[in-house]
């Protein structure tokens, strides 16, 4: 990356974050903001967060109270009063404040003591109108005080921005400038500014995606992409399902029947299977690389996590034993002598069946004969990533998958190049999963539910909202809920912790422990929202479970009721909301995303941002499905009026490289 003071390591750490790139930081946009401006202290309640600034009175002292745990003391004085500040393991804080300074101090104020907890102290004085302040993730080494430096120096730069919106639909709408609106993102000026500029990326964002499924429409009609018409021996694939062992659901055979025929017609196949957590994709996935390796060709199968490929490539090497399908694994855990015997498998056609993260898109990767695709989960990669894979065979059937569960208007307007299938019903002797709301003072409650289950012989998800707290002292971490569940069970039963940061050899270990049981709760973040699948596991445990969106909370219950056994979701929060009580009411992923999309809302302007997408930083599917009804309308109508014209062929340029959208 070429930009004044990133270096090679701080290169690397951007990496982290998936910045590679001067653009890539442009876009690097916030997670959410602050607004700083000073709290009235005379309506500031107990453990509210407040905004002084003062100047600091006396010398700061240090007090010592584990081999890991220090804090800092000292006073601050304003013009109304004096203010006791405690700040935990920030020693440097020592050498920086000095008696007679301005500080501004964020943090949680405790009235009965006067002090403020402080989470950040800052040299300087709050500035004397409300300033709106960006704050962006950060990783180990990188915090966000670099990562705004290096915003704002690219955003300087003479970076040329290429604008995707047409001159006549600016003009329609009057939007403002490209620049002038990532400027404002970065840092709005005022809450009108803020709206006016995420409006119009928003905008951008849904009418690129739109015109770049609309010209992956016109690409495949106007150069015919033709697949091998495959044909194989369909009582072998009849044989094959018969000796699962278990019978197929209604739109398991339904979606079979459906693949079957794309896949022997001749015409590359195109399809789009979403179905709710538990309803066998996966099945369907699988029987569908039987068919292909039965015509002759190789499958890959591509899943976002390392968890989940493993447990994939499990399930398929018991799956297929003695049916001559070869799988093997790729991932980028794996030693390098492993991993050159799995390329040279690859390379030579001797293995059958793919399954992997990423790893199956990287440059060594070459296929001898790939004839068919499967994206699980698919709208957690991106535009890219699915066509780096998509160019790896040609002309490669496509199959992707989603559990993630939409209303059919709308799956049809975000995937109107692909054909659809739903699977909505769940396999013969699930059960469902009683779901219950229950507030913070009800632990005790919980606790004992958890031994119920434990004394079972069965296992139990605890799920945390973040892996340590960057930016509230209130959330449950997986440290701290490690801790309260070892004082809880420590004695009786292993206790487990699986996230994001650790090592994929980590994660590997514990996930195989709990698969296997030794490990009998298994405290994690949302890295196990996805596919994990132990059906020994009858109770998960979800901590302010009001910070999680509806469709996670539903994806985070799907983790258990995998067996025949009855399970439990228990979602704990401090109080109540709707989301909560739409999970109480029913398990139906296809009801439950029809209320999600009907109840969206703005959200609030200075909260967390949330993705629709992996292909959208700014606009949500869900919360802004009118603005995308209305960009589609435009897109189209670009695309059949103006598309050819000379002064767009820019537009042709960029969509000839992206058309391997899906």
């Amino acid at each position: 990356m070429e930009l004044d003071g990133v270096g090679t390591k701080t290169s690397l750490l951007l990496n982290k974050l998936g910045i590679y790139t001067v653009e890539d930081l442009i876009y690097y946009y916030p997670k959410r903001y602050d607004v700083l401006k000073r709290s009235n202290m005379d309506y500031v309640l107990d453990k509210d967060k407040v905004i002084l600034d003062g100047i600091v009175e006396g010398q700061p002292t240090i007090v010592q109270l584990s081999t890991k745990l220090k804090k800092v003391i000292f006073r601050i004085v304003d013009g109304r009063g004096m203010y006791n500040v405690v700040v935990f393991n920030q020693v440097y804080l020592l050498k920086e404040l000095k008696y007679g300074m301005n500080v501004i101090i964020i943090g949680k104020y405790d009235k009965l003591r006067n002090t403020i907890v402080a989470n950040e102290v800052r040299v300087g004085k709050l500035p004397k109108n409300p300033q709106i302040e960006a704050i962006y993730g950060a990783t180990d080494g990188l915090n966000r005080k670099m990562i705004t430096k290096f915003i704002d120096t690219a955003l300087k730069s003479d970076i040329q921005i290429i604008d995707y919106i047409p001159d006549y639909i600016g003009d329609r709408y009057h939007f403002p400038d490209k620049l002038w609106s990532i400027r404002q993102i970065h840092h709005p000026v005022n809450e009108l500014n803020y709206k006016r500029a995420k409006q119009r990326l928003k905008y951008e964002e849904f009418f690129w995606y739109l015109l770049r499924v609309r010209y992956l429409k016109y690409w495949s009609m106007n150069n015919c992409e033709f697949s091998v018409k495959k044909i194989f021996d369909n009582s072998k694939v009849s044989e094959f399902i018969k000796r699962l062992g278990f019978e197929l659901t209604i739109d398991q055979i339904k979606t079979i029947e459906e693949i079957k025929r794309d896949i022997t017609s001749g015409k590359q196949m195109n399809r789009f299977v979403q179905g709710d957590v538990g309803s066998g994709k996966t099945i369907v996935a699988f029987i569908a690389s039987y068919m292909n390796f039965l015509a002759g060709y190789q499958s890959a199968l591509m899943v976002p996590t390392e968890i989940l490929a493993v447990q994939h490539y499990q399930n398929a090497l018991e799956l297929f034993e003695d049916t001559g399908v070869k799988v093997v694994l790729l991932t980028s855990s794996l030693t390098k002598k492993k991993k050159d015997n799995v390329l040279k498998q690859i390379n030579n056609g001797e293995a059958d069946f793919i399954i992997g993260t990423q790893s199956l898109i990287q440059e060594n990767v070459s296929y001898k004969n790939l004839g068919l695709i499967i994206a699980d989960e698919q709208h957690r990669f991106g535009v890219n990533q699915r066509k780096l894979l998509k160019e790896k065979g040609s002309n490669p059937d496509v199959l992707s998958m989603s559990a993630t569960p939409i209303p059919r208007t709308y799956a049809l307007t975000i995937y109107g190049d692909m054909d659809i299938s739903s699977i909505k019903t769940k396999p013969i002797g699930r059960k469902e999963v009683s779901t219950f709301y229950k507030k913070e003072e009800d632990m005790l409650e919980v606790l004992k539910m958890m031994k119920s289950e434990i004394d079972k012989g069965h296992q139990v998800y605890v799920i945390a909202p973040a892996i340590e707290n960057e930016d509230s002292e209130e959330l449950n971490n997986v440290n701290k809920l490690a801790e309260k569940m070892e004082c809880a069970f420590g004695k009786i039963c292993k206790i487990g912790c699986v996230h994001g940061r650790l090592d994929n050899e980590e994660k590997a270990n514990i996930m195989s422990d709990f698969e296997s049981g030794k490990i009998k709760i298994l405290i994690s973040t949302t890295v196990i929202e996805v596919g994990v699948n132990v059906p020994n596991a009858s109770m998960i445990v979800i901590f302010q479970a009001n910070l999680f969106g509806l469709s996670t909370l539903h994806q985070l219950r799907g983790r258990v009721g995998r067996g025949s056994i009855q399970s439990y979701c228990i979602l704990i929060s401090k109080d109540p909301c709707d989301r909560l009580q739409i999970m109480e009411k029913t398990n139906d992923g296809f009801e439950i995303s029809e209320y999600d999309f009907k109840n969206r809302g703005e959200g609030d302007l200075f909260g967390v941002r949330q993705s629709g997408q992996a292909e959208f930083k700014l606009a949500d599917l869900r919360k802004d499905f009118e603005l995308l009804v209305r960009v589609k309308k435009d897109a189209d109508e670009f695309f059949d009026n103006y598309f050819t014209d000379d002064k767009y062929q820019e537009f042709r340029y960029y969509l000839e490289i992206d058309k391997g959208l899906n």
